[in-house]
This record gives C-alpha cells, structure tokens and sequence, in this order.
C-alpha cells in the first residue's frame, strides 16, 4: 500500500493526476495504517467500554480467544476494524 501511495504521490507532483484525485489516495492510504496495540492497551480499551472479552470480540468481530491471547501477550492484534 506504501509503494501505491508513493506512486500516486509522484503522479500526482507531474501533473497526471489532479489534487482531488490524490487527496481520494491519500485517504485510502491512511485508513489502511494500523496502529499497534499492546495487551494492556487492549485490556484498558476493554475495560473503558465496561464489557467482558466475549462482548468485546463480538463488538471487533473476532474470537474470544484472540482478545485472550491479545490481553495475555502471547500474540498481537494485527487488525482492527475501528
């Protein structure tokens, strides 16, 4: 996705795209980053929100088990739709 977006920028600079164009890339790009969360941030979002981890999986469509290990540490969340 970086390498599109480096690619849209440098067409955008020689005129062969216009700026609209550009913005419209530009906004894909940045939904497309994913901030790294740690388990205890995961945990504290979890707990801001009042809700158990199975509430909290539903809510990001994914398993329980996933948060479990999130919040564990034992891996990483690598998505999340929010």
């Amino acid at each position: 996705m970086e390498e599109l977006y480096e690619t849209s920028e440098g067409i955008y600079k020689c005129g062969v795209i216009d700026k609209r164009k550009f913005e419209e890339h530009k906004a894909l790009y940045a939904a497309s980053q994913t901030p790294e969360y740690t388990g205890e941030e995961v945990k504290e979002l979890r707990s801001r929100l009042n809700v158990s981890q199975s509430v909290f999986a539903m809510l990001i469509n994914t398993s329980v088990a996933a948060v479990r290990a999130w919040e564990s540490g034992t891996k990483k969340p690598t998505w999340w739709p929010l």
